[in-house]
């Protein structure tokens, strides 16, 4: 009887962790999920010089950004990403304007953790990190040239960051009212300088581009509205 439960837990074990790597396609394959950006990037706005989609893969050959014509309130957006040596990237939600967006949303950041820029920065400028304001805990990251994948939810004013399966940022933007200091007495940088806490929630959802010289590689990009 022993074995037989040990099996079992076993069992249930294997199936967690294979349902966590294949999370993209075991989440949004369920009820009330689309392309955030259509089949054929039909409800994106981009610069198509820039921007290219080959065989599903999104990436980009200049630091602009792609950006849903839609905009959302509450949702989850469901994604894979892929870093190169230096990547330094981001996922763009609450956007009200998307020519000067980084004053007016919020960037859940990308970057590659294991260079020497990336990995001796703030930890605010590391990946997963609500850029300039909170830095993610409990971090598995995958090196460059493997696929990573990002499970952000906004509720209100709530963010909360999954990466590869872990929660690993939870952000009350109602906690971060000045636009010199976060909560915990650290710098926030000078072109943040609307405190999070008045950024409006209805806005576009973006995927930064090339930016600091390295590529950013794009995948799966769904979205759930709530």
């Amino acid at each position: 009887m022993k074995t037989k439960v040990l099996f079992l837990f076993a069992l249930l074990l294997s199936l967690q962790v294979q349902s966590q790597s294949n999370s993209t396609s075991s989440i949004t394959n369920t009820k009330g999920w689309k392309n955030l950006f259509g089949e054929k990037l039909e409800h994106a706005q981009y610069d198509p010089t820039i921007w290219k989609d080959s065989a599903g893969v999104l990436t980009a050959s200049k630091d602009e950004s792609i950006w849903s014509t839609d905009m959302y309130d509450d949702f989850i957006l469901d994604l894979d990403f892929q870093t190169a040596n230096g990547t330094n990237s981001g996922v763009i939600v609450h956007a009200t304007e998307i020519k000067e967006w980084i004053p007016h949303s919020v960037e859940i950041q990308i970057a590659d953790d294991y260079s020497e820029v990336w990995g001796k920065a703030d930890a605010t400028w590391q990946c997963a990190a609500i850029f300039g304001h909170q830095a993610a805990t409990n971090k598995d990251l995958k090196r460059p040239g493997e696929w990573n994948h990002y499970t952000i939810t906004c509720i209100g004013k709530k963010i909360n960051i999954e990466l590869n399966g872990r929660l690993v940022n939870e952000c009350n933007m109602d906690d971060f009212t000045s636009s010199k200091k976060n909560p915990n007495g650290s710098n926030i940088p000078g072109w943040l300088y609307n405190p999070m806490s008045t950024l409006a929630l209805h806005g576009h959802i973006g995927l930064q581009g090339k930016h600091a010289g390295a590529p950013i590689y794009f995948r799966n990009v769904k979205i759930k509205t709530l």
